[in-house]
């Protein structure tokens, strides 16, 4: 699984904190330790952008769109192993293709036997087996995905991690690029977490520009999810967490 053009980020949760880059192989071998900020980042394709029109996001133009007032599809509370507890935390159009990303948290599983079954269920969810957790790690932990759903293309996983739920600690950012046929590999979409007290995230691209986007609760999840996209022609460049 190659780290081609994928920024890994890390924030503390503070007011006004830039989200810093800090290296992808690090943070992944952080995570198979079981420590704080855990999150690995999936592996990222440089492919081709078509047509030439730009983004539409609707990070916050979900139905009802506030920020307690999530607008997402949001699975039952009660525990179960076999499907996980999803959430749409944004999507929008980009060159007439729609998108959008979900949040899949799993619960633990008691035993093996539950262990085997939940696998299975990740599988026909669609994540990739190279993502998949250790079945040995896997009872007593949580496990969480935000994937890419982008056209008629396949899930593809961006951030994941398998732990316990105390391990989880707001702070980690993925850049990729949108399109899973993007050329220029250009890393347009950027997914990260946030402390649950963080009241906006501001976005800044390499053209200069900026965008406010609102972090939103996920099911199952200490920690909240926000989500940008630069606008065609440019790249991510920073984020700045606003308590």
């Amino acid at each position: 699984m190659t780290q081609t053009d994928i920024a890994l980020l890390l924030a503390d949760a503070a007011d006004e904190v830039e989200i810093g880059i800090a290296p992808v192989q690090a943070v992944m071998r952080a995570g198979r330790r079981r420590r704080a900020r855990r999150w690995a980042v999936a592996a990222a394709t440089a492919v081709v952008l078509a047509g030439s029109t730009g983004a539409t996001l609707a990070v916050t133009g979900l139905p009802g769109g506030g920020r307690h007032d999530k607008g997402a599809t949001v699975a039952t509370q009660v525990r179960h192993a076999d499907w996980p507890h999803l959430t749409e935390v944004a999507r929008g159009t980009d060159h007439g293709a729609g998108w959008r990303v979900e949040v899949s948290v799993w619960d633990p599983p008691r035993d093996k036997a539950e262990a085997d079954r939940q696998l299975e269920a990740m599988r026909r969810y669609g994540i990739d087996a190279r993502v998949l957790p250790e079945r040995s790690h896997l009872v007593g932990m949580t496990s969480h995905y935000a994937s890419l759903y982008y056209g008629d293309e396949p899930l593809r996983p961006i951030m994941f991690d398998t732990g316990e739920r105390r391990d989880y600690v707001a702070g980690s950012a993925a850049v990729i690029p949108l399109a899973g046929k993007n050329v220029d590999g250009a890393l347009r979409l950027v997914v990260g977490t946030v402390d649950k007290t963080a009241r906006q995230v501001r976005l800044t691209w390499k053209n200069g520009d900026s965008t406010v986007v609102l972090p939103h609760a996920a099911a199952g999840s200490p920690v909240d999810y926000f989500v940008g996209v630069a606008p065609a022609g440019t790249s991510y460049l920073a984020s700045k967490v606003i308590m």
